[in-house]
């Protein structure tokens, strides 16, 4: 509650004029004004609380100790009761939006109200409409029988629920991606190709839904709260063969959706989202590795291909599927075999080298290495060039400058002191 009182104090602060002409509003004839000596303070008296606004102090503040504030007594854990009548719902909604998400499990503790806001998805819509959101990183590391969460600082961190899947699927590969608060892991139980879905409102799994073409190998993506799922090899009748089949995941449905073909079928490839465009680069598939990659234009409702995309930066059959990641609309890849960081030149078809990133991504030829796109940074996370310890993973980010003539500067997040291993099975980032 302490939190929620600071939180509601900066809001009102940064809001004064706002709220105030809003409370105003919501006071009764039957309500009691107090007259204040001091010019700078303005106060309101409601039945069961006073709001007070110091204009020394630079701020507001919620009174329980007057008279009337102690003849309603709190029920049900409804501690809300003594500022309700001074706050809209909306309002109340506005500002339980900018907590810190990882402080929402207190929120479910308040009330029954509280704890349906958070629980249904509401709060995280609400937080998407005021550009208020945070991204995180989901991510399960070798020898770790559950996924663990990060805030974006990576100071704090907490473990996932087991994830309830069969020995097959625990044991087996895995791929995942984020869709809104929708974490969606692919692998495959004895029974087949299973999808199990992490929702972070109810901090619980759930299976299914099912692809519509069930798959493995993919190309992933991830735009706003959607998910992409490009290519790999389906599995249908006992037999397998590598497809170009393309499908979008809606969590508000929780339903798949198919969107046209690809120009070329292709497993082991990479998607990313850039310009408002869904791209997929790389792979192979029966004619051997491709350098080609297509991106989907929405207007015309199909792909279009970009010859030799990849010419100056092969993909070789042992290697891992590109390692790509989008920050301000601009393309981004570490080379599997040299560690060098380059940016795509989007008008020429070409790559431009950056210098060398501080993980070991040729380390076990580009597998176990996460490259991600984290708010306007990119994120490395593996085993860290620049120490000793081979046994724990390094993290770090940085904020490219693709016009710079200077190296990206590399920041330290975190250096053997989250005891995890440096060989990264699955990661993804959050946004909500």
């Amino acid at each position: 509650m302490h939190l929620f009182f600071l939180i509601l104090r900066t809001f009102f602060r940064e809001k004064k004029d706002r709220i105030m002409s809003k409370a105003k509003e919501l006071v009764n004839h039957e309500s009691d004004m107090q007259d204040y000596d001091n010019e700078n303070e303005d106060v309101i008296d409601y039945d069961k609380s006073i709001v007070v606004y110091d204009g020394n102090k630079n701020g507001y503040l919620v009174n329980f100790n007057s008279q009337k504030s102690t003849e309603v007594k709190p029920q049900d854990a409804d501690y809300t009761i003594y500022i309700n009548p001074s706050l809209s719902y909306e309002l109340e909604n506005l500002i339980l939006a900018r907590f810190p998400r990882s402080e929402y499990w207190k929120l479910s503790s308040v009330n029954k109200r509280f704890s349906a806001l958070v629980k249904s998805g509401e709060v995280f819509k609400i937080r998407r409409d005021v550009g208020f959101i945070e991204p995180s990183v989901l991510m399960l590391a070798s020898g770790e029988n559950c996924w663990w969460a990060f805030d974006q600082q990576f100071g704090l961190l907490r473990r996932l629920p087991v994830l309830p899947s069969d020995i097959c699927f625990a044991s087996g590969d895995k791929e995942s991606v984020c869709a809104g608060t929708h974490l969606l892991v692919s692998g495959r139980e004895i029974e087949g190709l299973t999808i199990w879905r992490y929702e972070l409102a109810m901090n619980k799994w759930y299976k299914g839904p099912a692809m519509m073409y069930p798959r493995c190998l993919f190309a992933s993506a991830t735009c706003g709260t959607f998910a992409y799922v490009a290519g790999g090899i389906v599995v249908t009748g006992g037999t397998q063969f590598v497809n170009n089949t393309v499908e979008k995941y809606d969590p508000e449905t929780r339903s798949w959706t198919l969107l046209p073909r690809m120009t070329k079928p292709r497993k082991l490839c990479s998607g990313c989202y850039m310009d408002n465009m869904l791209y997929v680069i790389g792979g192979r598939n029966d004619d051997g590795e491709l350098t080609c990659g297509e991106f989907f234009d929405p207007e015309k409702n199909e792909w279009i291909l970009i010859p030799e995309m990849l010419k100056d930066n092969p993909v070789l059959s042992c290697h891992s599927p590109p390692l790509i990641a989008v920050v301000n609309n601009e393309l981004y890849s570490i080379e599997a075999t040299s560690n060098l960081l380059k940016i795509y030149l989007k008008n020429s078809n070409s790559w431009k080298p950056l210098g060398l990133v501080p993980v070991r991504a040729d380390y076990n030829r580009g597998w176990g290495v996460a490259f991600k796109s984290f708010g306007n940074k990119l994120l490395v996370i593996g085993a860290s060039t620049q120490s000793s310890s081979r046994g724990s993973m390094a993290i770090y980010t940085c904020s490219p400058e693709p016009d710079s003539d200077y190296l990206p500067e590399w920041e330290l997040l975190d250096n053997g002191k989250i005891q995890l291993s440096h060989f990264i099975m699955n990661c993804c980032v959050m946004v909500a």
